[in-house]
C-alpha cells in the first residue's frame, strides 16, 4: 500500500462520519452509537445467493466482487456515459484484462458518487474490510486492484470467513417457489457451517399472467408439486404445498414486489373464467392485473394460516428501458420508481386480515409522499402492519433521516421493521448496517437533546430497533 500514497488522496472513515454536527447532540449520539455498533447482524431481506457460502470459493476479482453484479453501481456509471457491457453487465465471468478494466472504469468515476450511498457503502467496504487506504481514482486504480485481489486470495476472505468477521446471525435470501433449496439444506447439513441462512418464499412469476412465460412458469409449478395448476384451485393448493416446503426449511416471511398493493377480490367464478383465459393466452392485460390483485390477497389468507411474514415491495417499473432489458436482463440498473398508492388498494386484504393475530404485514414504498400520509396511519391502527425501512432508492442518509422523522410522530419505533439491506452485494452487508445504526442514533441523540425522551429509553429503542424488530416482526 505504501506505493499507492503517491497516486491520490488518503481514504479514511471519519469515527463520526453521519452522526449529528451540533457537538453535544453528538455526544449522546456517539453513546447510543457504541451500544449497537457490535450487536449481530439480523438481515430478513436480501438477495445474497446462498450457493456462495454453501462451496465457499474466493471471490473472483474486485470488479465481479463490487461492481459488475450491483445495479447501485452500475446503473450512474452508465448514466455517465458507461455502457453496461463495458462493466461486464450480462457477461458471466470476466477475463482478468476485462475485470481490471471494468475496475478502472469504476475508480475513473469515482467523482460521480460523491455524496450518494454507494460511495458510503463502497469506501466502509474498502477501508473497514479491506483495508484501503487510498481513494479510488484513474492514477490508483491499478495499484488498488492488485491489493483487492491478493486479499481475495487470502483464506480471511473467502466468503464463509467474512460472513463470521461481519457478525451475521441471520441472513435470509430469496429463493423461487420451485427451488428446491438444495444450497439451503446442503449449509444445514454441513457440520463445519454453524451460520443460519434461511430462504424467503419470493412467488411473484407466478402471479403476473400477463409476464412472458407465466404458463410455463405454473407448468414447472405442477411438476414440482404434482398437482394440477390447470385449474385456479389447483394453483391455490401447489402454492401452500410450496409455502410449506419452504417453511420445513426455515422460511420466515413470504416477499411480494408488484406495480401496486391492489388486492381486490374476484368472485369465484370470475377468476376460474380469467385463470383459463390466461392459461389460453387470451387474458387481456386488465384482467391479468384482476386476476394478480386477487392471488395477493390470496397470498394474505395463507399467510395467516401458514405464519410466513408477508413483505410487500410496491412500486417500481421494472425494465424499464426496453433494449436494455432485453440485452442484459432484469436487475441491471434501469428499474424506476412509481407514485405509492396504499390505502384503498390495500384496503380489501385489510378489512379481512389487518388484525388477524398471525399475520405481520410490512409495506415499503419508493415514494416519499405516502410515508407520513398513508404507511404511518396504516401501521399506526392496524396491528399487523409494520413500516418497511428505507429501501432502494430511498436507502441514503438523508431519505432515512427523512422516513424516521415523517412515520415516528404517528407510528412510533414499534410499528417498523427494523433496517432491511436489500442488497445482492455480499460485502456491503455491515456498511449498510452501520449506515443504519449511526442513522437511528443521531435521531434518537436528538429528541434526547430536545428532552422528548430521556437517554435510557433512547438506548434501549436504539437496540431494539437493530435486534427486537427484526426478530418480531420476522418471527425470527
Amino acid at each position: 500500500m505504501k506505493d499507492m500514497q503517491s497516486q491520490g488522496f488518503p481514504l479514511a472513515l471519519h469515527p463520526d462520519r453521519l452522526l449529528p454536527v451540533e457537538p453535544s447532540v453528538r455526544d449522546i449520539a456517539r453513546r447510543l452509537y457504541e451500544s449497537v455498533q457490535d450487536l449481530p447482524i439480523i438481515s430478513p431481506h436480501g438477495h445474497v445467493d446462498p450457493a456462495i457460502l454453501l462451496d465457499d470459493v474466493p471471490f473472483r476479482d474486485p470488479a465481479q466482487l463490487f461492481v459488475t453484479p450491483d445495479h447501485y453501481v452500475t446503473r450512474l456509471l452508465h448514466a455517465s456515459g458507461v455502457p453496461l457491457d463495458a462493466l461486464g453487465v450480462g457477461q458471466g465471468p470476466l477475463s482478468e484484462k476485462a475485470a481490471r478494466e471494468t475496475w478502472r472504469l469504476l475508480c475513473s468515476h469515482w467523482h460521480v458518487f460523491r455524496a450518494t450511498p454507494v460511495r458510503y457503502w463502497l469506501e466502509s467496504e474498502l477501508a473497514d474490510i479491506f483495508g484501503l487506504t487510498v481513494r479510488p481514482s484513474a492514477d490508483s486504480a491499478d495499484a488498488i486492484y492488485d491489493h483487492l485481489a491478493g486479499r481475495l486470495t487470502q483464506d480471511a476472505y473467502r466468503p464463509r470467513a467474512l460472513f463470521t468477521r461481519f457478525n451475521i446471525s441471520v441472513l435470509a435470501t430469496t429463493d423461487d417457489p420451485c427451488d428446491d433449496l438444495s444450497a439451503h439444506a446442503g449449509l444445514t447439513g454441513d457440520p463445519t457451517w454453524s451460520g443460519r441462512v434461511i430462504p424467503t418464499f419470493r412467488p411473484d412469476r407466478y402471479l403476473e399472467a400477463s409476464e412472458r412465460g407465466w404458463c410455463g412458469a405454473i407448468a414447472r409449478l405442477g411438476e414440482v408439486t404434482g398437482v394440477d395448476t390447470g385449474t385456479y384451485p389447483g394453483w391455490v393448493s401447489a402454492m401452500e404445498q410450496r409455502r410449506g416446503y419452504f417453511i420445513d426449511r426455515g422460511a420466515k416471511s413470504a416477499d411480494h414486489a408488484h406495480t401496486d398493493a391492489g388486492t381486490a377480490p374476484l368472485e369465484t367464478s370470475e377468476v376460474t373464467r380469467i385463470y383459463r383465459a390466461a392459461r389460453a393466452g387470451s387474458a387481456t392485460e386488465p384482467e391479468a392485473v384482476a386476476l394478480r390483485r386477487h392471488m395477493l390477497l390470496e397470498m394474505a389468507r395463507m399467510s395467516t394460516e401458514d405464519g410466513l411474514t408477508m413483505t410487500l415491495h410496491i412500486g417500481v417499473r421494472r425494465g424499464h428501458h426496453g433494449p436494455s432489458n432485453v440485452r442484459f436482463g432484469p436487475d441491471t440498473g434501469h428499474d424506476i420508481p412509481l407514485r405509492g398508492d396504499f390505502t384503498d388498494p390495500l384496503r380489501p386484504l385489510l378489512e379481512r386480515f389487518g388484525t388477524h393475530p398471525n399475520l405481520n404485514l410490512v409495506l415499503f414504498t419508493l415514494d416519499e409522499s405516502v410515508f407520513s400520509r398513508e404507511l404511518a396511519p396504516l401501521a399506526g391502527f392496524y396491528s399487523s402492519v409494520y413500516i418497511g425501512a428505507p429501501w432502494w432508492f430511498l436507502d441514503a442518509p438523508d431519505a432515512v433521516r427523512r422516513w424516521r422523522s415523517a412515520v415516528t410522530d404517528t407510528a412510533g419505533f414499534s410499528r417498523t421493521s427494523g433496517f432491511i439491506d436489500d442488497t445482492r452485494a455480499f460485502c456491503s452487508i455491515p456498511a449498510r448496517h452501520d449506515m443504519s445504526r449511526r442513522l437511528d442514533s443521531g435521531h434518537l441523540a436528538q429528541l434526547v437533546a430536545e428532552h422528548r425522551i430521556d437517554e435510557d429509553e433512547a438506548q434501549e429503542t436504539a437496540v431494539d430497533l437493530v435486534t427486537g424488530r427484526p426478530a418480531e416482526v420476522f418471527k425470527l
